[in-house]
C-alpha cells in the first residue's frame, strides 16, 4: 500500500485530484480538515480543549463550534492559529495513523491518500511514501476562491498569508501537479506519477 500525501495552498484544487484518485484508482481518501471537523464536535477529543482556549464565544446556539467564527478569529492572528493547530493536529494525526493501520490489516487498498494543508509542517513526511504538491498560481487561486466560495479578495489574501509559500512546498514535496489546465491534463499527470511509484 502506497501512502501518498497531497498538499498545497487553499484554492489549488486538491479536491479535484482526490476525486480523480478515488474514482480512477480506488484510493482510500482521508482529508485532514474533514477529520478535524469530526474531532471538533461535542464529545470528541478536541472540542473541550478548543472551548477552554477560545471561550464559549465560538459556540453557536446549539452548542457546536461555529467554524466560521473560529476561522475569522484564528486567521486574524498567527498566535491563535498556532494554538488551534496545537490542539487539533495531534488528534487528527492519531486518527490517521489508526486508519492506516486498519487499511494495512485488511490489505484491500493500493493507495492511501492523506490530504492536508499542513502535511509537511505536521511531520507527515515520515508517514508518507511521497508527497504531491498541487500548484496553481496565486492569482488564479484567488479568482477560483472568490468565484467558488464567495467572500472578498482581501479575505482570501489574509488566509493565504497564513499559508506556506510556493518555494516551501517545492522544497519539501517529491512530486508536483500543475492544476491550471483541463481535467484530462490532470488525469495524465496522475497517471504518470502513479506509473513511477
Amino acid at each position: 500500500m502506497r501512502i501518498i500525501g497531497i498538499t498545497g495552498g487553499i484554492g489549488a484544487g486538491k479536491s479535484t485530484v482526490l476525486t480523480l484518485l478515488e474514482q480512477d484508482y480506488h484510493a482510500y481518501i482521508l482529508e485532514a480538515d474533514k477529520v478535524a471537523h469530526v474531532l471538533m464536535e461535542p464529545g470528541q477529543p478536541a472540542f473541550q480543549q478548543i472551548v477552554e482556549v477560545f471561550s464559549e464565544q465560538i459556540l453557536d446556539a446549539e452548542g457546536q463550534i461555529d467554524r466560521g467564527r473560529l476561522g475569522e478569529l484564528v486567521f486574524r492572528s498567527p498566535e491563535w492559529l498556532e494554538r488551534l493547530n496545537h490542539i487539533v493536529h495531534p488528534e487528527v494525526k492519531r486518527y490517521i495513523l489508526e486508519a492506516i493501520s486498519r487499511c494495512r490489516q485488511t490489505g484491500d487498498v493500493d493507495y492511501f491518500v492523506i490530504e492536508a494543508a499542513l502535511l509537511i509542517e505536521d511531520g507527515y513526511t515520515a508517514i508518507c511514501d511521497e508527497i504531491w504538491y498541487i500548484h496553481v498560481p496565486r492569482e488564479l487561486r484567488l479568482q477560483r476562491l472568490m468565484l467558488g466560495r464567495g467572500r472578498s479578495r482581501e479575505h482570501w489574501e489574509r488566509v493565504m498569508e497564513n499559508q506556506a509559500a510556493d518555494s516551501f512546498y517545492r522544497d519539501h514535496c517529491s512530486r508536483v501537479i500543475e492544476n491550471q489546465g483541463s481535467i484530462s491534463d490532470i488525469k495524465k499527470q496522475i497517471r504518470e506519477l502513479l506509473k513511477n511509484t
